[in-house]
């Protein structure tokens, strides 16, 4: 039932349900607590019709936005971060992925060139304490798979001494590299800077920190807590239905596994948020199940910040050059997937709408479709603009208040974890951030 032409792939899992549109339509309106297949009807407009009807879209947008309204009501919030990714070295081979670069680039027998990177944590403390005078509250660091990349000390001293096990858990000395990565907890304590708000290690990047080892997920966060991580990004999760996994991403944790990694972190009560990246080889019945395990996993963890539907840019990555998809998800689907996030997850505040994937106007639109923040500063953004996104890496704060303004709806600026949200003074300009570590109201440039 999707609108944009892709592959059909044989699945098991299929936008079919019993349910009608205008009764999911009516359970959406009274606050039933929805259904798979009331989120399948939703999202298509309707499984018995073909293609997404504009009429029963708006319905949907307007029963969304309602419920946006009720829920946190007028005001847009973004946060002052900075991205700070540590390497794009990574074997991974995940099909949706141009951030990374093959590992092997990167040791210090090759000789061909590459656009990648690999950051010292010297590096990256430099990095994040600049970007400290600019007023930012929060590092976001999520990076490829470094095959010198471990936990820690002891976790290379484990490895180190099992060398049948390297290319099984695909690890390499950090002395084969020109850089040395460190240890993610070396990483993580070089970029807690003045306590800063460290947002990193997603469940993947959890799986590799424990690789070749007995350690369970809550013994890597504990490590990293202890560190100075803060919080986790959910990314990873990109669709929680393992017949998608298997074509997208096959070399990447299971479904069950994503689940395993967030449960081990908020048991560690580390604050978390949660993604879907959908618009490939999936369809809206994986959408639908996608949403209903992240709704599952907050009723029992209660952690789950926010909620970020990440719209799948395709031009320069494997799946398109390999012509699974010709292309991404239409914009009637992108505002879909907000409006549907919104009524379907009950149990989480805060939808985000991303103007890395969607842009300014869409972004925009999105806010009007049940999304009430408006992601970050960045400061830098590899991971998209690789991908083939044409929408930029930094967003001052004037921009925000321009913006957030122009449809009517209060601009704040907020913490990683929505604890501290203030709204901003837009007679009073300029604008600048003021909850960061040595954030005064300055504009960031």
């Amino acid at each position: 039932m999707a609108a944009t032409s892709r592959v059909s792939f044989p699945f098991d899992n299929l936008p079919k349900t019993d349910q009608s549109f205008e009764n999911a339509l009516e359970n959406a309106r009274s606050g039933v607590r929805l259904s798979v297949d009331d989120a399948v009807e939703l999202l298509t407009t309707g499984t018995e019709i073909n293609g997404i009807n504009p009429t029963r879209k708006e319905k949907v947008l307007e029963a969304a936005d309602q419920r946006r309204a009720e829920v946190v009501g007028e005001v847009v919030t973004f946060v002052a971060n900075l991205n700070n990714n540590i390497t794009t070295a990574c074997n991974t081979g995940c099909l949706f992925c141009n951030f990374k670069d093959s590992a092997y680039l990167f040791e210090k027998k090759n000789n061909k060139p590459h656009g990648g990177f690999t950051k010292t944590p010297e590096t990256s403390r430099k990095t994040v304490d600049n970007a400290l005078d600019l007023g930012i509250s929060e590092v976001c660091s999520v990076s490829g798979l470094h095959p010198a990349l471990v936990l820690d000390t002891e976790h290379a001293e484990i490895l180190e001494n099992s060398p049948e096990t390297h290319d099984k858990v695909h690890y390499k000395s950090a002395k084969h590299y020109d850089i040395d990565p460190g240890t993610y907890c070396d990483q993580i304590h070089a970029m807690d800077v003045d306590n800063v708000h460290i947002h990193s290690i997603t469940p993947e990047e959890a799986y590799h920190a424990k690789r070749g080892t007995e350690w369970d997920y809550r013994y890597v966060y504990s490590k990293l807590k202890q560190s100075g991580l803060k919080s986790v990004p959910g990314t990873a999760a990109e669709i929680l239905v393992d017949e998608v996994r298997d074509i997208i991403c096959p070399g990447k944790i299971s479904s069950s596994g994503w689940v395993n990694a967030m449960e081990a972190a908020a048991a560690e009560k580390i604050p978390l948020t949660a993604t879907i990246m959908y618009g490939h080889v999936e369809n809206e019945m994986h959408r639908a199940m996608h949403l209903k395990v992240v709704r599952d996993l907050q009723d029992r963890v209660g952690m789950i910040n926010e909620f970020v539907p990440l719209s799948f840019v395709y031009p320069n990555t494997p799946l398109h050059k390999l012509g699974l998809v010709s292309s991404g998800a239409t914009s009637d689907e992108d505002e879909l997937m907000i409006a549907v996030s919104r009524l379907f997850l009950d149990n989480i505040d805060h939808i985000q709408s991303s103007w890395v994937k969607f842009g300014n106007s869409q972004g925009l639109k999105m806010l009007s479709c049940g999304a009430d923040d408006f992601m970050g500063t960045l400061l830098s953004e590899e991971i998209t603009t690789r991908a083939g996104g044409q929408f930029g890496c930094f967003r001052s704060f004037n921009e925000y208040v321009d913006m957030i303004s122009t449809i009517g709806r209060i601009p704040a600026e907020r913490t990683t974890t929505y604890d501290r949200i203030v709204e901003i003074d837009t007679d009073n300009p300029p604008f600048g951030p003021s909850l960061g570590p040595r954030a005064n109201g300055t504009p960031m440039f």
